[in-house]
């Protein structure tokens, strides 16, 4: 879709208008002007955005456009149940999800789709409290809810499940799987930024880290997919890529981006993971996006932008640690000199290998930042295949 932005007038706009302002974030506009997109309204939706966990640009864009559209409903407005094929989804449902993780229960993540795993754990809940276990929640379900407080005191129950689900899973790399995702394609170049005769495509280089993180993951035994080749046809939307990755039932998802700023001043790399306003994370995420952001920086002397927690809807829909990285700001003549030079990509990526190794390291076996040697894991995987045709 067009992004809807200030300046533009009609119906859409008078209907975003309607939504920011049941949320208390807008004035009730007067007859004349409540269907202008005027300044009060672009405040409202950077606001909206930054409550979501979204890019604050002040535009509805797809994916604001989205989350607006969500936001209509509020937990207790309607009945909850899963549904199939098309599951219900909703602001209501995302505070459902968090309201059964304060209590302890397994939804997942609170991604604002209720899906099966989100029908089984209201269940759990029903069965618990004396209500028929249907996984639907309606009325009376919702005066249970109501009724009792915190189940779990002094601890995040959702990040000692994934990591002890990453605890038990072993601390190699072999066998396992990793969806890589470069940004953009087909149509959608991303960044462009013209340097001389050349110009620089966020689409082409972050592509080309992909095939060299692909290159060093497969060499240390891990099966690897990447959501587009050089040259698609037209840009895979982040629903359809999410959904690749839960296909292949992957291990960990990373997905590639460089940045932009009007200031060319902008620099430094950035790494997000999945997390709303009210705190909930992806544990695991949130640790995978820390020790990717610290060896990216180490390895490379990037400016360090830190890590952030965003509802983007790729990193809200993949069911595995997910982090989005963006390698530096294409409109810095410092970044762009550094990612245009194919050694420096191949230090990304390395860096990228050896956060994801981390992760799967135990805590009390953990090393310190920019010591794994990337090529003793590439070494280790091929004197164990030798060893296995013996």
């Amino acid at each position: 879709m067009r992004p809807i932005r200030p300046g533009d007038r009609g119906s859409a706009v008078r209907e975003i208008r309607a939504v920011l302002t049941g949320l208390d974030l807008l004035a009730p506009a007067d007859g004349r002007n409540c269907d202008e997109f005027d300044a009060a309204t672009e405040r409202a939706v950077r606001a909206f955005q930054q409550s979501r966990g979204l890019s604050a640009d002040g535009w509805v864009g797809e994916e604001t456009w989205r989350a607006l559209d969500a936001a209509r409903w509020r937990l207790g407005a309607r009945t909850l149940y899963h549904a199939v094929p098309e599951p219900l989804t909703g602001e209501d449902v995302r505070s459902l999800q968090e309201r059964l993780l304060e209590m302890g229960y397994d939804v997942g993540r609170a991604d604002a789709v209720y899906g099966l795993r989100t029908s089984r754990a209201l269940a759990q809940f029903q069965r618990e409290v004396g209500l028929k276990p249907d996984g639907s929640c309606g009325p009376h379900t919702m005066g249970a809810l109501r009724r009792l407080g915190r189940k779990v005191i002094g601890g995040r129950p959702q990040w000692l499940r994934e990591s002890d689900a990453i605890r038990q899973s072993g601390p190699t790399l072999v066998g396992r799987t990793v969806v890589v995702d470069p940004g953009h394609g087909g149509t959608d170049n991303g960044v462009v930024v013209p340097d001389g005769p050349l110009h620089w495509t966020e689409a082409e280089l972050v592509h080309d880290l992909a095939s060299r993180l692909e290159g060093r993951l497969a060499a240390s035994g891990v099966r690897v997919h990447l959501t587009r080749g050089p040259a698609p046809r037209a840009c895979l939307p982040d629903t359809d890529r999410a959904e690749l990755a839960n296909s292949l039932g992957a291990d960990v998802f990373i997905s590639l981006h460089t940045d932009r700023h009007a200031n060319p001043e902008a620099e430094g790399v950035a790494t997000y993971h999945y997390g709303t306003d009210n705190g909930v994370t992806s544990a695991t995420g949130e640790r995978l996006a820390g020790l990717v952001q610290r060896e990216i920086v180490a390895r490379t002397g990037l400016r360090d932008c830190r890590t952030h927690a965003k509802g983007w809807t790729l990193l809200r829909l993949t069911r595995m640690p997910a982090v989005r990285v963006e390698v530096g700001y294409l409109t810095s003549p410092t970044d762009r000199s550094r990612l245009v030079d194919p050694r420096f990509r191949d230090r990304v990526a390395e860096s990228i290998v050896a956060g994801v190794q981390r992760m799967y390291l135990p805590i009390e076996l953990d090393v310190p930042t920019g010591s794994i040697d990337v090529s003793e894991l590439r070494a280790a995987v091929a004197a164990r295949t030798l060893l296995n045709r013996a």
